[in-house]
């Protein structure tokens, strides 16, 4: 079993705190293990009794009657019998209504209770929970599996590209690796996305249009790496007889963003030191349910690539932007603490042209903070302060 160490380290100092741990991340992305793993460490090191971890998952049908918020919360006081502390494991409770009231209620009247709960979508996130929960919490935000995990995983060769390339077309859900066929993987691949749509959205949202949120996510998909323009996916809906109202395409995409399938990337002006709300693009959560999303035979290398480099970069811990600059624009800023990096991807820098434009993106930025060309290139071309890096030397190091 692989050990996620990433978000253990980061979840660990809060095994006996009174926040309440939220881990948030797309359906079958890894949270219920991580889950089983924090049961595994505190059962381990704080020698606990069994009765005093409590642990639910909503998806069994076992549990179908703690549904409901009030029984939930009957149920898990009455496990509470002396005054040692008990951990309580949630798992997938965006499945109960109300469960927000529940938890705060939980850690409001009771002092030796470690509460540890996991959801699928930004129901997890919302202003809702926000204002019931008021700051008594704290989040973590679980992904796919990084490239440095699958390699682990799967004890592959990190620079084998036959092995980069099964990734970067099948991308990181943990399970999808149990499978070799590619007609598995593409069956297996499906069944998450349509649980995602079916439970995620159209129950949750009472949006019953699910071709509509196809043919929308494949638009993105296919101009992934472009600014998000409403008024051309609107033309290219109903080019496809499907005519909906700005307002309707926007409670989709937001739907779909919802559902973390893709992640919505603000721009960032570097001249003016600002975040702008207009002009955004988007990522895809996973690699694997764009590839059974996409129907262009050409989905663009380049693409996979930044997409892969921008879901790293919030693996990282970074927050990431779109720079917007004078003259262009860089791909990504990645901010985190007092840190910040300008980074370009490209596939090959295979010519002179291409190297000026890569490296040429960053001569209007006059501070002094790193900048990065990422690609597949084995040769080093830094140049003029600009450091180049081998994109699998950047995915497998976790000090970037």
């Amino acid at each position: 079993m692989l050990i996620r160490e990433n978000y253990l380290s980061k979840i660990r100092g809060f095994y006996n705190s009174n926040l309440i741990k939220i881990l948030v991340g797309i359906r079958r992305c890894g949270k219920s293990v991580i889950l089983n793993q924090i049961i595994e460490e505190i059962r381990e090191s704080n020698n606990v009794d069994s009765d005093h971890i409590i642990n639910i998952n909503f998806e069994f049908i076992e549990y179908e009657e703690l549904k409901d918020y009030k029984k939930l919360n009957s149920y898990i006081k009455e496990k509470i019998k002396d005054k040692k502390i008990y951990y309580i494991f949630l798992d997938e409770i965006q499945n109960v209504d109300k469960f927000e009231e529940v938890v705060n209620s939980l850690r409001a009247s009771l002092e030796n209770i470690s509460i540890f709960i996991t959801g699928s979508n930004s129901k997890m996130l919302s202003d809702e929970l926000s204002t019931v929960l008021s700051g008594r919490y704290v989040l973590f935000n679980i992904n796919p599996l990084s490239y440095k995990e699958y390699i682990e995983l799967t004890n592959k060769d990190a620079y084998d590209m036959n092995n980069f390339w099964d990734y970067a077309r099948w991308g990181g859900l943990p399970n999808r690796c149990e499978f070799t066929d590619e007609i598995y993987i593409k069956n297996y691949l499906h069944s998450v996305f349509d649980s995602i749509i079916l439970r995620d959205i159209v129950k949750r949202l009472n949006l019953q249009d699910t071709t509509l949120f196809d043919m929308i996510l494949e638009y993105l998909l296919d101009t992934a790496g472009r600014e998000f323009s409403a008024d051309n996916i609107l033309k290219f809906l109903e080019k496809e007889y499907k005519k909906v109202s700005t307002e309707t395409l926007y409670t989709y995409v937001d739907a779909l963003c919802k559902a973390l399938i893709i992640k919505k990337v603000y721009r960032y002006d570097v001249h003016g030191r600002a975040v702008l709300k207009t002009l955004n693009k988007y990522y895809v959560t996973d690699l694997g349910i764009a590839r059974i999303k996409n129907h262009n035979p050409e989905f663009k290398n380049y693409i996979i690539l930044e997409n892969i480099v921008y879901n790293e970069l919030i693996i990282k811990g970074y927050d990431v932007y779109i720079g917007k600059t004078k003259t262009g624009e860089v791909d990504f800023i990645a901010k985190k603490d007092d840190e910040t990096k300008y980074i370009q991807v490209t596939y090959k820098l295979d010519d002179e042209k291409t190297i000026e434009r890569e490296f040429g993106a960053f001569k209007v930025i006059n501070d002094n903070y790193p900048k990065y060309v990422i690609s597949l290139d084995e040769q080093d071309f830094s140049q003029d302060g600009i450091k180049h890096i081998n994109l699998i030397d950047f995915l497998m190091d976790s000090k970037f």
